[in-house]
């Protein structure tokens, strides 16, 4: 079974449209996502004069610890929008967004 939905019970052998669509919102999502990720952390770790070739301890440890709260912040982020879309399919869509 493809993951694009290939021979998977679409009409004459297609691709599935809506997985690419959703698969193309999750790579957007992803680099999105890493970018800001990028800007965020050289901008917080990173000196802008450029003494050395390569990232010095402090800038190594800074980097390393930055991206570690960036993805815990982004898995955070992601269950709770989980949680409150379960939440609202449960309770039926009622139009509006429940408060964090």
């Amino acid at each position: 079974m493809s993951f694009l939905g290939r021979n998977s019970g679409t009409p004459s052998g297609g691709v599935n449209m809506d997985k690419i669509e959703m698969a193309i919102t999750e790579l957007d999502t992803v680099t999105d996502f890493f970018n800001r990720m990028v800007q965020s952390c050289h901008a917080k770790c990173i000196s802008t004069r450029y003494a050395e070739a390569d990232l010095n301890k402090g800038e190594s440890v800074c980097i390393d610890r930055c991206v570690a709260k960036f993805n815990e912040v982004q898995k955070k982020v992601g269950e709770k929008l989980q949680s409150r879309g379960a939440a609202n399919a449960a309770g039926g869509a009622t139009g509006g967004f429940t408060s964090l």
